[in-house]
């Protein structure tokens, strides 16, 4: 397998590290992003010069650019470029701020739309790449608290969609990771929690007692890594893939009461149409 040089965002803990550890352990190149470089001085002492530490917020569309054209310019191409950087943002959707609402949109949807433009002029040039896109299996279903971050991953599977039939000719493939639950701080001090309302105390009793059903037996960030690079290496990568047991089974659930409920409603489509 050839040499692949990648573009990690968020890789200072999570899925972000793990990945840049196992590209690293093969021998691949990564330019790796966090907030705050220090987080990869280990990995940085362990493998020299085939890792190139960024300091990036991506929510900063300029500098998303320059870091992006810094690893090209270092490393003289991008092979995978890997939009993990992002956060959960709990609360329902009454409890939301304006602040609250905005920031999850402009780190989790903004962020990786403005790496992904940053990219695609280098990829396109080349005419081969593969862009990653870290949804979740709550980028095609939904669950109470979590109603914003929702959102922004519905959004980023929307463009990440289009995007992928607007590439295909210069050789780029695109594909959403959807994990569902792993043992990552994505609930913890990743996260971020609006202030909750009264009325809704019991409702939110509820919502965690079925959020830890379904996290009861979560992902090893780690053994996800594995699961990357058969995705990465892949001659025809998908556009999406599950990461994890649990997810395909909410999908199935979700879309065949969705299929249900069209089906149901058709004739009130039909006449909707005149």
């Amino acid at each position: 397998m050839a040499e692949k040089i990648w573009f990690i965002t968020g890789a200072s803990r999570g899925f972000g590290r793990e990945w840049s550890i196992a590209a690293l352990e093969r021998g691949d190149k990564v330019a790796a992003t966090a907030r705050d470089t220090s987080t990869l001085d280990d990995l940085v002492e362990k493998y020299g010069d085939a890792l190139l530490p960024l300091q990036l917020d991506v929510t900063d569309r300029d500098a998303d650019f320059a870091a992006v054209k810094q690893a090209h310019d270092h490393f003289g191409r991008l092979d995978v470029v890997v939009n993990n950087a992002g956060y959960g943002q709990f609360g329902f959707i009454e409890e939301l701020s304006e602040a609250d609402a905005r920031d999850q949109i402009e780190t989790n949807v903004f962020g990786a739309l403005w790496v992904t433009q940053a990219a695609l002029p280098f990829l396109r040039a080349q005419r081969s790449g593969h862009i990653v896109q870290v949804s979740s299996i709550g980028g095609i279903t939904a669950f109470q608290n979590v109603g914003i971050y929702h959102a922004s991953k519905w959004a980023l599977e929307g463009f990440s969609q289009a995007l992928a039939q607007e590439v295909e000719s210069f050789g780029i493939h695109v594909t959403l990771i959807e994990p569902g639950g792993f043992d990552t701080d994505w609930a913890g001090p990743s996260s971020r929690r609006a202030d909750p309302l009264p009325d809704y105390a019991e409702v939110h009793a509820e919502a965690d007692r079925r959020r830890s059903q379904r996290m009861s037996t979560p992902g090893d960030p780690k053994a996800s890594a594995a699961a990357l690079l058969k995705v990465v290496d892949a001659e025809q990568p998908p556009l999406r893939v599950f990461f994890g047991s649990l997810p395909l089974s909410l999908a199935k659930a979700d879309y065949e009461s969705r299929l249900a409920t069209w089906e149901e409603w058709q004739p009130v489509a039909e006449l909707a149409q005149g």
